[in-house]
C-alpha cells in the first residue's frame, strides 16, 4: 500500500517507555497534527520514522517497503527538528545548496521568495543566526526539499506572530501547488487547528485519537448549566473533563450524546481542539 505504516514500534530509553505499541498509517497528500504533551513520545516517533533512531520492537514500512537502511525510501521524507545538523560555518545559501547536493533537488525559486517574506539574508552564516531566523532557515528548507513527507518538530520556536503566519501561509501555498504529507507536531494547537485534515494524539507513549479532524471535533461537546442538570444529562456519557464556577458546571464530552433529551437549563456547544486536547490528556481531571 502508500503511505507509511507504523506497526506496533516500541520504543524505550534508559529502561523509560517512551513509546508502547504505537500503530498508525501516513497516508499521502495529507496534512497531520501530531499532539502531545512534553514527554509523550512525539519527536522520538518522528525520529523513527526517518530512521534516526530505531525502534526496540515493531517496524516502519513506506509503500510497504522498510525504511530501516534502506536510502531510496529515506529519501522520501524530510525531518525538521529543533537539532542543528547544518555545518555550523556555512552561509545559508550554502546550507541551500548542501541540502540541494543530498536529496538531488531544490525549489530554488520557493526558497529565494521565502527568505524575502521571512527577511533572511543568505549571506549570513548559520551559526550567526538568532534562534527565530535557525528556525526560518530550516522551515525554508523542509518546504523547498523535493520530498513526499515533511515531518515539522516544533516548527515555530522562536517566531513571532508575524512570521508565524507567513508560515501558515506559506505552508498553505505550496501544499496546494506541491500536494505531499505534512505531519506537524506543535503546542500552538489552536493556531493550526484550521490546517491539519487528521489529528494524532498521544498520551503517555500510547496513540490514544488517530482520525479525520472533522470527525473528531463532530464528536466533542461542551454541556454546561447548572451542576445537578449537567450531571444528570452526561450519566454515562465519556466525559473526559469538566469545569466548575460556583454552581455552574461545564463538563467536555468525547462521544456519541446517546440522543438524550435535552434540559432548557444547558447548553450544548461544540468543543475546539485544543480544549479537547487538554482534556483527553489531562486524566479527566476537574477543574475547581
Amino acid at each position: 500500500m502508500k503511505g507509511i505504516e507504523v506497526k506496533q514500534v516500541t520504543k524505550s530509553f534508559d529502561k523509560k517507555m517512551i513509546l508502547n505499541g504505537i500503530g498508525m498509517t501516513i497516508e499521502p497528500n495529507k496534512i497531520y497534527g501530531l499532539l502531545g504533551r512534553n514527554g509523550a513520545g512525539k519527536s522520538t516517533l518522528l525520529s523513527l520514522l526517518v530512521n534516526r533512531i530505531a525502534p526496540d520492537t515493531g517496524e516502519i514500512r513506506l509503500d510497504n517497503k522498510v525504511i530501516r537502511d534502506n536510502d531510496e525510501q529515506l529519501s522520501k521524507m524530510f525531518l525538521m527538528s529543533e537539532v542543528d545538523l547544518y555545518p555550523k560555518n556555512l552561509k545559508v545559501k550554502d546550507v541551500f545548496k548542501w541540502t540541494k547536493s543530498f536529496y538531488g533537488g531544490f525549489d530554488e525559486e520557493l526558497a529565494q521568495d521565502l527568505c524575502e517574506k521571512f527577511g533572511l539574508q543568505t549571506n549570513i552564516i548559520f551559526n550567526k543566526l538568532s534562534t527565530g531566523y535557525r528556525t526560518i532557515m530550516k522551515l525554508i528548507v523542509a518546504l523547498a526539499v523535493p520530498v513526499e513527507y515533511v515531518f515539522l518538530d516544533e516548527p515555530i520556536l522562536g517566531l513571532d506572530a508575524g512570521h508565524r503566519e507567513i508560515f501558515y501561509n506559506a505552508l498553505v501555498e505550496t501544499y496546494a501547488e506541491n500536494p505531499r504529507t505534512f505531519v506537524i507536531s506543535t503546542h500552538l494547537i489552536e493556531e493550526i487547528a484550521n490546517l491539519i485534515e487528521h489529528v494524532l494524539v498521544i498520551d503517555h507513549g500510547r496513540l490514544i485519537v488517530d482520525d479525520e479532524t472533522e470527525k473528531v471535533l463532530g464528536e466533542a461537546y461542551v454541556v454546561s448549566g447548572p451542576e445537578d442538570k449537567v450531571d444528570e444529562y452526561t450519566q454515562g456519557l465519556n466525559v473526559i473533563g469538566s469545569d466548575k464556577l460556583a454552581r455552574i458546571k461545564a463538563s467536555y464530552v468525547f462521544g456519541s450524546l446517546d440522543n438524550k433529551p435535552i434540559s432548557d437549563l444547558i447548553n450544548i456547544d461544540q468543543m475546539d481542539l485544543q480544549t479537547l486536547f487538554v482534556n483527553l490528556t489531562n486524566g479527566g481531571n476537574e477543574n475547581e
